[in-house]
């Protein structure tokens, strides 16, 4: 039997595996920063904090210059990748269908690994969690029977990985993930920055969304005051 896999949020119970709590809840200091005595240095604390709001300002930037979300999903893998230093982002969204999730965005993954073939909800028991509402930490990917490459992401050099979702309107409408080298217990605060990414990822997607419904409105009004005019 694989490695079971613990969800950010709760401690791990009997079984070996942790129930997670909907994303954003409170961590419960179950992945509080390791430094001495068990707290991050102050220095290094505060330059964190600096880094994830300046990340996040770069977002909320790249939502409000562009009506296409992909870009701002390309920034947040990118602001992910520098700002918490791990060694790959990937953003996937729902299918119309709902029953796999397409790759909208990444950085640090190689094209084999982006080619290894569909995410489909039916074989990824992960994503059916995350598509829940659920934050879902895997300690190990070649241990754990839920990942649905186990094999592709060991030759890719991933071991650890946390996956979020991108809720828009209470709804879920992808997966937003972070990949590490090497076993690595996400601290609350690198939690917290990821579920703030990825509700930024979210509103970019209603954004557009919304502006699409305006544009098409405005496009069937005009062709009826054309049809108006004509007669």
């Amino acid at each position: 039997m694989g490695e079971k896999r613990e969800t950010p949020g709760r401690t791990r119970g009997r079984s070996g595996r942790g129930i997670s709590s909907p994303a954003g809840e409170e961590n419960n200091g179950k992945y509080a920063a390791k430094g001495k005595g068990g707290h991050m240095p102050e220095k290094r604390e505060q330059f964190r904090k600096k880094d994830y709001f300046s990340a996040l300002y770069a977002v909320a930037r790249a939502i409000n210059a562009s009506l296409d979300p992909r870009q701002v999903l390309e920034e947040i893998t990118r602001c992910v990748v520098e700002t918490m230093g791990v060694k790959a982002c990937s953003v996937r969204l729902l299918t119309e269908r709902g029953d796999k999730l397409d790759l909208a965005a990444s950085l640090g993954l190689s094209e084999d690994y982006l080619r290894k073939g569909p995410v489909l909800l039916e074989e990824s028991g992960i994503d059916r969690e995350v598509l829940q509402g659920r934050k879902v930490w895997i300690r190990d990917v070649r241990k754990d029977t839920g990942f649905q490459y186990p094999g592709k992401a060991s030759e890719e050099g991933i071991l650890s990985v946390l996956s979020l979702p991108l809720t828009a309107e209470g709804k879920a409408v992808g997966v937003l993930r972070a990949y590490t080298g090497e076993v690595h217990e996400f601290p609350d605060d690198e939690i917290r920055f990821l579920e703030a990414v990825a509700d930024l990822g979210a509103i970019a997607i209603d954004h557009a969304r919304l502006h699409e419904a305006l544009k098409l409105r405005i496009d069937l009004m005009a062709r009826h005051r054309d049809r108006i005019d004509d007669n």
